[in-house]
């Protein structure tokens, strides 16, 4: 397994409207092949910015399956608009 962190910076004033496209946007990387679970979370010392935490099989099902994808483009079509900045991303291997 590995665990997924994207960190993202959201343009000022476009949270919640962020929370709405990931809403849409979330069964795109919920239903890719090796997806476990895919969960956002938003800051709360700094609302303007979200965590999304993804469980992959492989990193393979990750940086290929998905970020080569249809389903990628849109996700990145319906969440792109928001980004203040490209999204930080780091992979994690399985929990110690």
């Amino acid at each position: 397994m590995i665990l997924e962190r994207a960190i993202f910076a959201i343009k000022l004033g476009q949270a919640d409207e962020f929370e709405k496209a990931f809403a849409l946007a979330a069964p795109l990387i919920r239903a890719a092949k090796g997806c476990r679970k895919a969960n956002m979370h938003r800051g709360i010392e700094n609302s303007d910015s979200f965590i999304l935490l993804v469980e992959w099989d492989t990193l393979e099902d990750h940086m290929v399956g998905f970020r080569e994808s249809r389903a990628f483009e849109e996700w990145r079509a319906i969440l792109g608009p928001h980004f203040a900045s490209p999204p930080a991303v780091e992979h994690y291997t399985a929990p110690l």
